[in-house]
């Protein structure tokens, strides 16, 4: 597994990259990569969003500096922003293991050994994708895109990013559940950094460790 930093990056030209990406892993021997990313102040909709996930009218989220985005992910209304560390594993799944619904669990068990590394104990809610503590605060949500089993999107890890902005949305959808962040949930929250290494191990062994 390759992993890259692309930093602070505006949302459409990662999803461009993504797709070059996906391209080169299906058609060459490119390896899967793992990508960290910042975004700036964005919300994507996902296939499933619904009329009304959007609460703030979109005239005045462009005059805050707030992009709003249709993407091919699955998924509902999601919110990026600085702070917040993305990650998109581009895979091709046909090298391990072509199950998406296996993929979606196994991000979500990298991601809760990952923050257990700064104290946080979060697990899975039944019925709903994604990270969560206390069963009723989300940290990690999760949305991907696949095609001939390679995948694209992935996840969007909440580390030091104000959370107001999820207010302008109904998060994925989901109306009586909060959101959370690592810094929220620590007396001495981790730089980015560490969490970048947190995760990097962890995706090392769910991922990569199992079909050596």
């Amino acid at each position: 597994m390759n992993v890259v930093d692309w930093g602070l990056i505006e949302f459409e030209e990662a999803w461009r990259r993504q797709r070059e990406l996906a391209d080169a892993i299906l058609h060459s021997n490119e390896p899967d990569t793992l990508v960290f990313c910042e975004h700036p102040s964005v919300i994507t909709l996902g296939r499933r969003t619904k009329q009304g996930s959007i609460l703030t009218e979109a005239s005045l989220l462009r005059d805050r500096g707030v992009q709003v985005v249709e993407i091919d992910r699955g998924g509902e209304a999601t919110v990026h922003t600085p702070g917040q560390l993305v990650g998109y594993p581009i895979f091709n799944l046909q090298r391990t293991k072509p199950d998406l619904h296996w993929f979606l669990r196994t991000i979500e068990q990298a991601v809760i050994d990952a923050v257990q590394d700064f104290g946080i104990a979060s697990d899975r809610v039944e019925g709903l994708t994604g990270v969560w503590v206390d069963g009723s605060r989300k940290i990690c949500a999760i949305g991907i895109h696949c095609s001939r089993w390679v995948t694209t999107h992935g996840f969007a890890l909440n580390v030091s990013n104000p959370l107001d902005l999820f207010n302008e949305i109904i998060p994925c959808g989901i109306t009586d559940k909060g959101v959370t962040s690592i810094a929220a949930e620590c007396a001495s929250p981790p730089d980015m950094a560490a969490v970048k290494d947190a995760l990097r191990r962890e995706f090392d062994r769910h991922f990569v460790a199992p079909f050596l």
